[in-house]
């Protein structure tokens, strides 16, 4: 039976539905990218105009800057510290609490970060990770333990904003891993347990390799998270101390609106993003063969 052809007025339908989702992402993602793009070329601050300088923007950042360079390697250490341990951490959560009573109250519990602004969670650590008033080195003391300086000591102030990173997300990915263990189908487990297979080599086997797709998920999204993480360390450290927590976000962030350097803060968000393009799908590919 031939099917009914489709009336010509019906087929501008879909596109009047869509119509407002693509004017979003034209004025709010496509033009912005594209207009600092063009600044990125540019030596411009907002009491001027832009004068077309070609590359060296580029040219100074990656040569003659050395505030820039270390952000970069900020940026690299604290978003592969963010996935090494969060990812691990929230797929060992979703094991302990996927098949445990009351795991929609401990799922609430762990997700109750996302839903509070990130500043005033950064406030909040401020105030327990506090070198001499914080929660946590007043405990110490009272067992005679001298705490450590979280926030004031260059190596441990960028190892505590990745923790309090981890915590602060750890809520979402243990949820996705979550979804995906309660996805894998109980008749799999049963059949390998009647030929003998144990815990460890069901988790091997039958576990691991199926929810791998959720695994390439959070990783990548982690990483992303990661490398653009800006408003946390902002709030918790300033970039500080002596510059050890400073990432390139924060950088671009200091260039446009205390330097009104616009052309270099550009210049340095559109290196930022092209570099976690290319390593996002440099990491998708990698993770998609080995699955």
């Amino acid at each position: 039976m031939r099917a009914a052809a489709t009336p010509a007025g019906s087929r501008g339908v879909p596109w009047l539905f869509l119509s407002p989702l693509i004017l979003f992402a034209v004025v709010f993602l496509v033009l912005p990218l594209g207009y600092s793009i063009y600044l990125s070329f540019t030596r411009w601050n907002p009491l001027g105009t832009p004068s077309w300088v070609g590359l060296r923007q580029y040219e100074f950042l990656l040569t003659r800057d050395a505030n820039f360079l270390r952000s970069l390697v900020n940026t690299f250490v604290f978003a592969l510290g963010f996935v090494a341990i969060g990812v691990p951490l929230a797929l060992g959560l979703a094991f302990v609490f996927y098949r445990a009573r009351g795991k929609a109250i401990w799922r609430s519990i762990y997700f109750l970060p996302q839903l509070t602004n990130i500043v005033a969670i950064a406030y909040l650590w401020q105030f327990v990770l506090d070198d001499r008033h914080g929660v946590i080195n007043r405990v110490l003391a009272g067992f005679g333990i001298r705490g450590p300086d979280w926030l004031t000591d260059p190596t441990m102030a960028m190892i505590s904003i990745i923790l309090v990173m981890v915590w602060y997300d750890i809520g979402r990915n243990m949820l996705i891993f979550s979804a995906a263990l309660e996805a894998v189908d109980q008749d799999i487990y049963d059949a390998a347990a009647l030929d003998g297979a144990g815990a460890w080599r069901m988790l091997r086997s039958i576990t691991l390799p199926i929810i791998r797709p959720a695994f390439v998920f959070v990783t990548i999204t982690s990483f992303i998270t990661g490398m653009g993480s800006f408003a946390l360390i902002l709030a918790m450290t300033g970039g500080g101390p002596r510059g050890a927590t400073d990432v390139t976000a924060l950088y671009a962030y200091r260039m446009a609106f205390e330097d009104l350097r616009m052309g270099r803060a550009s210049a340095a968000a559109v290196m930022l993003a092209g570099l976690i393009g290319v390593l996002a799908l440099f990491q998708f590919r990698v993770l998609r063969d080995r699955a």
